[in-house]
């Protein structure tokens, strides 16, 4: 399975978007500062998650929530109460 994921940082009050294999080695990357971009963001909870069988697919759907505004206002929306 891949996962298009969400990550509120507990620190920064922000939310982070990506896609992997394996979310939860990735939650952990996170947290332990093994991401350059994420680094000093640090804690971060999950927030929100979709499942795809095709990479192909993950990696669209990671892309059209960063590009996309009006699908980020969307998530946004639905997980409020999830990254208050």
């Amino acid at each position: 399975m891949y996962y298009v994921y969400v990550l509120k940082s507990l620190k920064v009050k922000e939310l982070y978007i990506g896609y992997t294999n394996d979310l939860k080695r990735r939650l952990m990357e996170h947290n332990g500062g093994k991401n350059i971009s994420t680094k000093h963001k640090a804690p971060f909870k999950l927030a929100y998650y979709e499942a795809y069988v095709a990479s192909s697919d993950a990696k669209e759907g990671e892309k059209q929530l960063k590009k996309h505004s009006q699908a980020y206002v969307a998530l946004k929306q639905r997980i409020s109460s999830s990254v208050v």
